[in-house]
């Protein structure tokens, strides 16, 4: 299944296009989600109510749809998609195509800042709709959220929560794709720090297009060169992860067979589907947080308290964690990055 709005799967494996699952090999299949479809299924009441408000500020029906598609709806429709599928217990694995780095994370770290929101706004919100549908409908001259949007909204809510689990589950991790160039691998490193940061295992890194050794002509002997470099990059910075290598091949690998033949070269006999060994990113005990950071520069995270939560920050990417009420009435003793692990102390006292 592909998550990537611009969908490449059927054209790599040589199938026709199909929004439902389509057999390209025996036990095989592969689904592009066809988002304006599963879009009405998924958050119809949500689009209905917003196209009405919409028209009742005197938007021409066009405008009003080309609005209530908000941006990012394709992939949060994939990603429910995705829980659709495997709630079928039809497939035995179920292999996720992501979108380009940036996009993934921002997916990613959806559910939970969703989660976030919702726990603290929608009781209030629930509590006041009665109070407030007649005011709204005279100061603003538009309607309020019926009961039922708002449904829709805990369903939407209930729907990602389904998708993270299932994703940071014992029997899910995430594969690192990269070819051997520096900002490639540079952007590679990070997304390891941010994929631990919100909770996901990465149980392996694919290098792709790795030129073989050898080679007559000085400009091949200088890409040989380079990406020999970039490799031993790679292993260092992802050790102990293993790192499976795709050789640059002669021509294209679409269609099963040809997907077949780079698949037994890069597991050699190793089961690609055995569930992961990686411990999961966080660990808490009954005075301690540990969160992996993989590569992560002290200088880039950072950590606040603010209630009964903990926000923790690398680089560019923050994350909320909600604390169990064992830590919540604690007070933060002690916090270090040290080997790639954020260790956060906890001594009694009140929350600070």
């Amino acid at each position: 299944m592909s998550t990537d709005t611009a969908h490449s799967l059927a054209d790599a494996l040589a199938v026709p296009h199909s929004d439902e699952p389509v057999e390209a090999a025996p036990g095989l299949y592969l689904q592009q989600v066809d988002t304006q479809r599963s879009l009405e299924r998924h958050w119809g009441e949500l689009r209905d109510y917003a196209a009405g408000v919409f028209a009742e500020l005197g938007l021409d029906e066009i405008t009003s749809e080309e609005v209530t598609v908000l941006p990012g709806a394709e992939e949060v429709i994939a990603l429910l998609e995705l829980r659709e599928q495997a709630r079928t217990g039809r497939w035995d694995v179920v292999v996720v195509d992501c979108a380009p780095t940036a996009e993934t994370l921002r997916l990613l770290a959806l559910p939970e800042a969703l989660d976030w929101h919702v726990n603290r706004l929608l009781p209030v919100g629930r509590r006041l709709l009665g109070a407030l549908s007649p005011v709204i409908r005279h100061v603003a001259r538009v309607s309020a959220p019926e009961g039922q949007v708002i449904s829709a909204g805990e369903r939407l809510h209930r729907g990602l929560m389904d998708v993270r689990r299932l994703l940071t589950g014992d029997q899910a991790s995430v594969r690192l794709v990269l070819t051997p160039e520096a900002v490639v691998v540079a952007e590679a490193r990070r997304t390891l720090t941010s994929l631990s940061l919100y909770g996901y295992r990465v149980d392996a890194v694919v290098a792709n297009r790795v030129f073989p050794a050898g080679g007559a002509d000085e400009w091949r002997r200088g890409w040989v060169e380079a990406q020999a470099r970039r490799m031993e990059e790679v292993h260092a910075s992802f050790a102990p992860l293993p790192v499976l290598t795709i050789p640059y091949l002669p021509a294209e690998p679409v269609g099963p067979e040809a997907l077949a033949e780079v698949a037994e070269h890069v597991y050699a006999g190793v089961d690609p589907f055995a569930p992961p060994t990686v411990e999961p990113p966080m660990r808490i005990t009954a005075d301690e947080l540990t969160l992996a950071l993989p590569l992560a520069d002290r200088d880039d995270v950072d950590l606040a308290r603010k209630g009964d939560e903990l926000i923790v920050t690398a680089g560019p990417y923050r994350r909320v964690i909600a604390l169990p009420a064992a830590l919540a009435r604690r007070t933060i003793s002690a916090a270090a990055l040290r080997d790639g692990r954020l260790r956060v102390r906890f001594e009694a006292g009140g929350a600070k």
